[in-house]
């Protein structure tokens, strides 16, 4: 029969489950920062790709920082079990022991429910009853049926699309355009804090900022041309996001042909 882990054991797998999750989170952070400085490069500035390769760095250094801090975890505890179990046994113990002990739930009372004295009672008991009112001169013509009105046939269905359905070539032109249109607009809030600004304040972005707008908007349309036509415009998306702090009405009007629907 297989032998039990002991309770050092569990503590270190216990450990390694809880941070998997912040490790995945790091390794994706720094996944999509060097996405970015790749995005980033394609820019006719070369100092696009700074910030995005800093956020690459900070990303990199703190993956590689939690991955040492659960190596000589694990060490330590493979190197001195006996101490370690002991110490988990220890902190067990006095945590129970500091637990309050359990409250007792108080009982609740609750006044008896009121009696209601049938009608049959009252009347053995001389008590008055209200008469009858009397009947009407002549019954009421019953009022005509409404006419059933034909119910309005709902819209078929709309199919939802879907970029993975998309041979190759358009799916990398997909992700491109993504990185490409959310690179932009973080250029545009680097170098334009000012008018941004101001454009927020008086929902009026598109007015303040249409200078570079139209150029990216131009620059966009040329590389990305093949894929217009698809109910996705991931310009809108990220001027709403990152420009427009998620609120579509700080734009104003917005001056492009898109697609899809806006907000």
């Amino acid at each position: 029969m297989a032998q039990e882990p002991s309770a050092v054991e569990q503590a270190v797998s216990r450990a390694i489950r809880d941070n998997l999750e912040r490790l995945q989170r790091a390794a994706e952070e720094f996944n999509q920062a060097l996405n970015d400085v790749t995005a980033a490069c394609s820019s006719s500035r070369p100092t696009n790709a700074l910030p995005h390769m800093l956020r690459a760095q900070s990303a990199a250094a703190s993956l590689a920082a939690s991955i040492e801090v659960m190596q000589r975890f694990i060490t330590s505890s493979l190197r001195e079990p006996d101490a370690m179990q002991a110490e988990v046994v220890r902190a067990v113990g006095e945590a129970v022991a500091a637990a309050p002990p359990p409250r007792e739930r108080p009982v609740e009372t609750r006044p008896p429910a009121p009696v209601v004295v049938a009608e049959a009672e009252m009347i053995s008991e001389g008590a008055p009853v209200a008469a009858p009112p009397p009947p009407p001169p002549e019954a009421a013509a019953p009022e005509p049926e409404p006419e059933p009105v034909a119910a309005e046939p709902e819209p078929a269905p709309v199919a939802e699309f879907s970029v993975e359905s998309l041979p190759a070539d358009q799916q990398d032109l997909h992700r491109r355009a993504n990185r490409v249109a959310k690179v932009t607009m973080q250029d545009i809030k680097m170098y334009k804090p000012d008018d941004l600004k101001l454009g927020r304040k008086n929902n009026d972005i598109c007015v303040r900022l249409r200078e570079d707008l139209d150029k990216a908007k131009k620059d966009y349309d040329r590389r990305f041309k093949p894929i217009l036509d698809h109910p996705v415009d991931y310009f809108y998306k990220w001027l709403v996001e990152i420009l427009a702090e998620g609120d579509p009405g700080k734009l104003g009007e917005y001056p492009y042909q898109s697609p899809v629907p806006r907000r």
